[in-house]
């Protein structure tokens, strides 16, 4: 009895399982109000540069005292907790992120008061509560300031963008994607894309994550082609990082083995890049009738090899094949025969840093001038467990000495077996590099008075 039984459950997850997957992707076009409220909030904040939010906010009768305090508070809450999943190869797959989680709840919430539920343990109580009072104070703020003004053109936008999508083949689109990444969906969880209205804009911000794309939609948005191709540049970046664990690991072993010494910062730049392709480039192309001729990302980096891998990628899609060896291969081949010199440029290189020093000013100094970042990360206190750890992460590691210059540059030395030969003036100000057996830039600067940006400048000059 106990095996009859266990073979109908078997056979009803099994059956469950298989239409979950024979369904078609479903995609679903909404706005969230407690969403808008946040990032409204979010780009209040005097740290946030000047945007239509926060000049709305500035000349209204709510830049006062009292909601500046609010705003102040908001960012002190800590939301930026994350966790890696340890088993996939490092930046294969994104980590897991509390910040993603609360905008996921504040997606699917219905009110501030469902949010706080559905949200508690996330982060703790004291601070959830403070959060969703902000977010309370706030609301009638942004509708007055932001939705109510907007709210006619930005609902005709919503529906009409709705409409447009199914007249489109968004789950061929969605299923060129699966089969080239050889990624794994179940298409009975539905792709949501949340809008926001963004007014007295010419700007786009896009992020994705789990099952969810969001963007913000300018108010006089009417390229509904451009709209839906960066969408689904999005959703490619969610295909990238639902690879199985098996799949991660034959691509890393793939660019491992490339002879090519350019090939881990290929790699770095893959899923972007890829995105960029496949959204802006091709699903752009098809969707408009011709390629688009201006640049498919504000990005150099991104642009110049998406454009340049287009011919390939679309040689997989045509012939329906997934990423296999051959096509990293020829991928690392185009990086290496044509932007070689990248490898030596700061601001690809800062796009993936981790920066080791002993001044916390210097985190600051760099974000500041390298703002563009796909990994960042920092570490204080120059000892022999911060090095070994930077030595560990295959991005460009920067350490920057400013105090007890002789025994920690010795450190550093002794540390890395490329500077076996190294020779260094302990007192004196320098700037250098070392491409490491890792196939990453080690940037050393040893500082006294000059400021960093001006020594991080002299890296390759």
């Amino acid at each position: 009895m106990n095996n009859m039984k266990q073979f109908f459950i078997t056979l009803i997850f099994t059956l469950t399982t298989l239409s979950a997957f024979s369904q078609q992707p479903k995609f679903e076009v909404k706005f969230s109000e407690p969403l808008a409220v946040y990032i409204f909030v979010q780009n209040l904040s005097a740290d946030v540069p000047d945007n239509p939010f926060k000049t709305e906010f500035t000349k209204s009768i709510f830049y006062q005292k009292k909601y500046q305090e609010l705003i102040a508070q908001f960012n002190s809450i800590n939301v930026s907790y994350t966790y890696q999943f340890e088993d996939f190869p490092f930046f294969s797959k994104m980590p897991g992120r509390v910040d993603r989680l609360i905008k996921k709840n504040l997606i699917e919430c219905s009110s501030i008061e469902d949010f706080k539920l559905r949200s508690t343990g996330l982060i703790p109580n004291t601070d959830l509560l403070k959060l969703a009072s902000i977010l309370s104070e706030f609301l009638p703020i942004y509708k007055q300031l932001i939705y109510d003004p907007n709210k006619d053109k930005f609902e005709s936008q919503l529906k009409s963008f709705s409409d447009y999508i199914k007249l489109k083949d968004v789950p061929g689109y969605f299923r060129m994607g699966l089969t080239f990444y050889n990624s794994v969906w179940d298409n009975s969880i539905p792709l949501k894309i949340a809008f926001y209205p963004l007014p007295h804009s010419r700007g786009f911000t896009a992020e994705a994550f789990d099952n969810y794309a969001v963007g913000a939609l300018q108010t006089d948005m009417k390229n509904y082609d451009g709209l839906l191709s960066i969408m689904l540049h999005e959703v490619f970046h969610i295909l990238y990082d639902e690879q199985s664990l098996a799949v991660k690991r034959d691509l890393t072993s793939w660019f491992k083995s490339n002879p090519s010494p350019n090939s881990n910062y290929a790699y770095l730049l893959m899923n972007e890049a890829l995105a960029t392709v496949l959204g802006n480039g091709y699903v752009y192309g098809k969707l408009n009738g011709q390629i688009d001729t201006t640049d498919w990302y504000n990005q150099k980096y991104i642009n110049l090899m998406a454009k340049k891998i287009y011919p390939l990628v679309c040689e997989y899609i045509l012939a329906k094949k997934p990423m296999d060896q051959n096509f990293v291969n020829e991928y690392v081949k185009i990086y290496q025969d044509n932007f070689s010199s990248w490898t030596k440029e700061l601001y690809n290189l800062m796009t993936y840093r981790i920066v080791l020093t002993d001044d916390q000013k210097d985190f600051n100094t760099i974000g500041q001038n390298y703002p563009y970042s796909s990994f960042s990360e920092y570490e204080e206190n120059i000892s022999q467990s911060t090095i070994d750890k930077i030595k560990s992460i295959p991005v460009t590691k920067l350490i920057i000495v400013s105090n007890e210059h002789e025994n920690k540059l010795q450190l550093i030395k002794s540390s890395f077996p490329e500077l076996k030969a190294w020779n260094y003036e302990a007192d004196k100000e320098f700037t250098y590099h070392f491409f490491l057996g890792d196939k990453t830039q080690l940037i050393i600067i040893n500082k006294f008075t000059s400021p960093t940006i001006n020594l991080l400048n002299k890296t390759f000059n």
